[in-house]
């Protein structure tokens, strides 16, 4: 099982685009709430907040989860583990428990970076290791050059965009997915739907969003400035939603609604 997908580290706290105090905050905030996985990347540029909160809160090390991902500017030769190198050091830490590829290369191949995150592993820089943003093909090509280490292959994955195909194909490669942008954005709150089943169970729509993830079998990443709101978002795990409730939310996948595309982002692949 991944380790995205034990007790509390099915919920991981996001820290985009989170910067200064702002992101301390935030974190203490959550590890206060229960959270004990935390992620961030090198994109983010808040990975020293990152490591000083993370610090601040005086949770074990063995007790954290903590992911971050190489940036594909660092890809190339020695780049790739000067960065991770850079990485540790903001984080305040010897080892990442996840080490993730933030996207596919811009030129599609993806065997020379793999083989890059690979080698971070090997030399215990991460604990394990995981991708973000790929396909179907590039998470079973990623299997194939590591021997099945990949963990995780962290996604767009909410309940208003149709992710069966990737869901069936990440399980082919035996690759659990990981949420961002969890709720939308916000966009979820424009449907009552969410609202209106919440007050069956005694919780709020963005919960019975994170819940529906979770029972779709994807692990969350969620971020928030709001201490209720953090607290909330982590209080997922005493209800469970019904089969008629999990059609009645899946029918609006869809919706077809996604964020994360080639307007936002150029070198975004094309998505099975």
């Amino acid at each position: 099982m991944s380790i995205y997908f034990q007790n509390s580290y099915q919920r991981a706290f996001g820290t985009f685009p989170l910067q200064g105090d702002i992101a301390r905050q935030a974190i203490l905030a959550a590890a206060e709430a229960g959270y004990r996985a935390f992620d961030t990347a090198q994109m983010y540029g808040n990975q020293i907040e990152t490591g000083e909160a993370l610090k601040a809160t005086g949770v074990a090390r063995e007790d954290l989860c903590v992911t971050t991902k190489v940036d594909p500017e660092n890809y190339a030769g020695s780049r790739f583990m000067a960065s991770v190198d850079q990485s540790l050091r903001e984080l305040q830490l010897d080892y990442v428990d996840v080490l993730l590829l933030h996207w596919p290369p811009r030129n599609g191949r993806i065997e020379p970076s793999v083989k890059q995150l690979l080698s971070a592993h090997d030399r215990g820089l991460a604990k394990h290791i995981g991708v973000s943003n790929y396909t179907i093909r590039m998470m079973h090509d990623a299997q194939s050059i590591t021997d099945g280490l990949i963990i995780t292959n962290q996604v767009e994955f909410h309940p208003l965009l149709n992710q069966d195909r990737l869901l069936a194909g990440a399980d082919e490669a035996g690759i659990p997915l990981s949420s961002y942008c969890s709720v939308a954005r916000g966009e979820v709150f424009k449907h009552p739907e969410f609202a209106v089943i919440g007050d069956a169970y005694g919780k709020n729509a963005a919960q019975v969003v994170l819940r529906w993830i979770l029972q779709k079998g994807v692990s969350v990443n969620t971020m928030s400035t709001k201490p209720e709101n953090i607290r909330a978002n982590f209080d997922i795990m005493d209800f469970t939603l019904s089969s008629p409730d999990m059609a009645r939310i899946g029918k609006l996948t869809q919706t077809n609604y996604r964020i994360v595309d080639r307007n936002l982002v150029p070198w975004a692949p094309d998505w099975d």
